[in-house]
């Protein structure tokens, strides 16, 4: 199968999964008791029940679930997402506005990633039973056992109010590219993935110390290749396959970790205003970032596929 067709199949196989997302994410925030119009009529006891049935109607809440959902869905499609039932603005407008802010914290958390596991992996593998791999997996086991928001609230306390080296709450009225700003990311970006460093790092470690062991590195040391050379043209390129595919699948703990991060952090992305729209029963903003979360780790995955089809063309003709 040629590599054309691969993407194409995976990016058709993207379909069926944003619909499921949607369907599934609007039928359990139906299930759970209350919705923006009781906690109207709820604030305000004056509010008669004809009034409370005419605000239903208005904002499409007054039919069946799986009418709604299909009226949504509907409105999605032409680019529509709703509009905020307490304020009346448009919900495309409140994401889009946070999508920045989430994206840039996301970017740091898996730069810190990378560069912290795929070094560490290949030294921990290459030296595989001394002090330094050791003490490698006992970091990667602490990175994975250590709650992110208690990370955060430790690097908080040592970083900034300790050493006063990072500020506590983020510059207000600076661009995301302002040197303030991206030192003051430096800590969330640490504490959102130290989790993904940490299994990436393990992954990475007993990836390559597999392939340290096959007979193709046995033959090209016995040619004399040096051994940087063994180890970085012959064995990180087999080893990135499992390491790739995993990264991808680290998306959604990194977008789930926003939540609580952007929260310790004070941070204005999309973690801070879900847990917001979900407080105040704003379906519409609920789900417009439940679509774009998903389009992210959707995205992510793809993306994958391609990169380990490139990294090895036998995955094309499973």
């Amino acid at each position: 199968m040629s590599l054309r067709r691969f993407v194409l199949r995976r990016g058709l196989a993207v379909v069926p999964v944003l619909f499921g997302v949607s369907a599934v994410t609007f039928g359990l925030f139906h299930l759970t008791p209350g919705d923006p119009v009781s906690q109207v009529v709820a604030l305000n006891p004056d509010v008669s029940a004809a009034e409370e049935a005419r605000l239903r109607e208005r904002w499409g809440l007054s039919g069946p679930v799986w009418r709604q959902y299909l009226e949504w869905l509907s409105n999605v499609l032409v680019g529509d997402f709703g509009r905020e039932i307490r304020t009346g603005r448009a919900v495309s407008a409140v994401v889009w506005r946070r999508v920045p802010e989430t994206l840039v914290l996301g970017l740091f958390g898996w730069v810190f990633a990378v560069a912290i596991a795929i070094p560490t992996g290949i030294y921990a593998a290459v030296n595989k039973g001394e002090i330094g791999d050791l003490a490698s997996r006992v970091l990667a086991l602490s990175g994975v056992s250590i709650p992110n928001f208690w990370l955060g609230l430790l690097l908080i306390l040592v970083f900034s109010l300790r050493l006063g080296l990072f500020p506590v709450l983020p510059p207000s009225r600076l661009p995301l590219y302002h040197p303030e700003t991206l030192r003051y990311l430096l800590l969330p970006g640490v504490t959102i993935g130290t989790a993904a460093a940490a299994t990436l790092t393990r992954v990475m470690r007993t990836s390559m110390a597999e392939e340290l062991n096959e007979e193709y590195v046995t033959a090209a040391r016995a040619r004399g290749l040096p051994e940087r050379t063994v180890v970085f043209k012959h064995v990180l390129r087999n080893s990135l396959v499992s390491v790739v595919t995993l990264a991808a699948a680290l998306t959604a703990g990194i977008v789930a970790g926003s939540v609580v991060v952007e929260s310790v952090f004070n941070w204005p992305g999309l973690g801070s205003e879900f847990v917001q729209a979900i407080d105040r029963r704003e379906i519409n903003v609920v789900m417009a970032i439940t679509l774009v979360t998903a389009v992210c780790v959707v995205l992510a995955n793809f993306l994958a596929d391609v990169l380990y089809a490139v990294l090895d063309p036998r995955i094309r003709y499973d």
